[in-house]
């Protein structure tokens, strides 16, 4: 879809795959959309094509209030790359601008600022400060749509510095007052959140989406006190505690069966139904973007299954389970410590060390220990030796942590084999391209390595 043509096709066909993928202007409405937007598509020298939404932004395009392009999935094209650029934009999206500035992400990246910003500038149309302040848009937007926080609360729990620039983003991006906004909700205002029940939300995905496989393993590997899995097959509810930036939070995710295909092969898209109790909700984003890596939603099933698909092996695989995703992590520890411990072994170390919550939450009562506690209370074996060097600094395994480097650190600490780095590069950063050490797999298979281990998997099917 580089070319303006084949994009222009895929808006006069209303192609939800493309969804975050690219973005839209029509210049005689002052409108930017999502490729799938309802409305009649524009003539074909009406339209500007965009990156990000935060490029249309600051060319002068406001968002459209029919299809809603600020809440479209993020671009599986960040997850993929591993270049500075797709470094940068899972930490935008994890909020370091918000929280570090530019300085920040810039040092995260090991790069100047002034780089930073010409080379996002120059591909995707828009600087780190712009990217972080259409995410506090969008921020914005859930919280006076779905909850009662006064407006000021809201203003500088999005991330805004002052009330004066909040209104006057708030304004120039969905071209209505927040006011506007939130009386918008419509019929939406009842299921505002309260104190008891939290922040409700919509956490959109592409295509179609096995959650069954995704909560049959969350369900097995649920650290107890940490994670809870409940309900029937179909109609589970997973619950976790995070710890975040600013404070704590408890997260429930629903289980959807919505994988079918539609009419043509395709399937236009879901949503996984979640909600949020955050002691603090400048945490928002930061919480939403980890259950998004968790959940693997801003994965491109077309992608993946039109290539496996395409092997005679995974042929079949891919045809009974199309859209099956590949459950990355919250917190870079946990997977690291289940790896090395087992599930129960981490439940021990969580009821030992672990922050006890003020008040438990059905099966939830700890937040998952921190490295440097881990650290200081087990400072001998692998597990000590990784949390030490999570705690200093020598190992990072955040969203914006370079792949390659983060492998080298990990195996260069005592005890650390090429398997459980595999996991880590899987889980932990997201890495959709890992073959386990020792297999043979075909080179058709990438970039979606880790994709097919995950279909031969699930179907119990032989490791090449």
């Amino acid at each position: 879809m580089k070319d303006e043509d084949s994009r222009y096709e895929a808006v006069r066909s209303r192609d939800a795959r493309f969804d975050g993928v690219f973005f839209f202007a029509v210049e005689t409405t002052g409108i930017y959309c999502r490729p799938s937007c309802p409305a009649v598509p524009p003539k074909r020298h009406n339209v500007r094509f965009f990156p990000t939404a935060a490029a249309a932004q600051r060319s002068g395009f406001r968002a459209c209030r029919r299809c809603r392009p600020d809440a479209v999935p993020g671009s599986a094209e960040w997850n993929v790359r591993a270049d500075v650029t797709g470094r940068a934009m899972r930490l935008i999206a994890d909020g370091v601008v918000d929280r570090e500035g530019v300085a920040g992400l810039a040092a995260r990246l090991g790069y100047s600022a002034r780089q930073v910003q010409r080379q996002l500038t120059a591909e995707l149309g828009a600087g780190p400060v712009a990217l972080a302040r259409t995410q506090r848009a969008h921020t914005a937007r859930v919280l006076l749509q779905t909850t009662g926080l006064p407006v000021t609360e809201i203003a500088f729990a999005a991330g805004f510095n002052s009330l004066r620039q909040f209104n006057d983003t708030i304004r120039e991006v969905y071209a209505a007052t927040p006011t506007e906004l939130r009386a918008a909700a419509g019929d939406r205002a009842a299921r505002r959140a309260t104190p008891g029940t939290g922040i409700p939300l919509r956490l959109a995905h592409r295509g179609p989406y096995q959650s069954a496989a995704v909560f049959d393993q969350l369900a097995r590997e649920a650290v107890p006190g940490v994670e809870e899995v409940t309900g029937a097959p179909g109609a589970r509810t997973y619950r976790r505690t995070l710890r975040l930036p600013y404070g704590t939070g408890i997260a429930a995710v629903r289980e959807r069966a919505h994988c079918a295909r539609s009419r043509g092969g395709t399937h236009p898209g879901g949503w996984l139904d979640a909600r949020l109790r955050l002691t603090d909700p400048r945490d928002l984003t930061t919480a939403v973007q980890r259950l998004r890596r968790l959940f693997d939603l801003d994965a491109d099933p077309y992608a993946v299954d039109e290539r496996l698909g395409a092997d005679p092996r995974l042929a079949p695989l891919v045809a009974a389970r199309p859209g099956l995703r590949s459950p990355g992590a919250v917190d870079p520890l946990e997977p690291a410590v289940r790896a090395l411990a087992g599930t129960q072994g981490a439940g021990e170390l969580v009821r030992r060390y672990g922050k006890p919550l003020d008040a438990p939450h059905g099966g939830l009562t700890h937040l998952f220990p921190e490295p440097a506690v881990l650290a200081e209370a087990e400072p001998g074996g692998p597990l000590g030796a990784l949390a030490a060097a999570l705690a200093d600094g020598t190992v990072r395994l955040d969203p914006g942590t370079d792949r390659h480097t983060a492998e080298e650190a990990l195996l260069a600490l005592p005890g650390m084999d090429p398997d459980t780095v595999a996991t880590l590069r899987v889980r932990a950063l997201g890495d959709p391209d890992v073959a386990p050490p020792g297999a043979v797999l075909p080179s058709t298979w990438r970039p979606w390595r880790s994709y097919a281990v995950r279909h031969l998997r699930v179907a119990g099917e032989r490791i090449p």
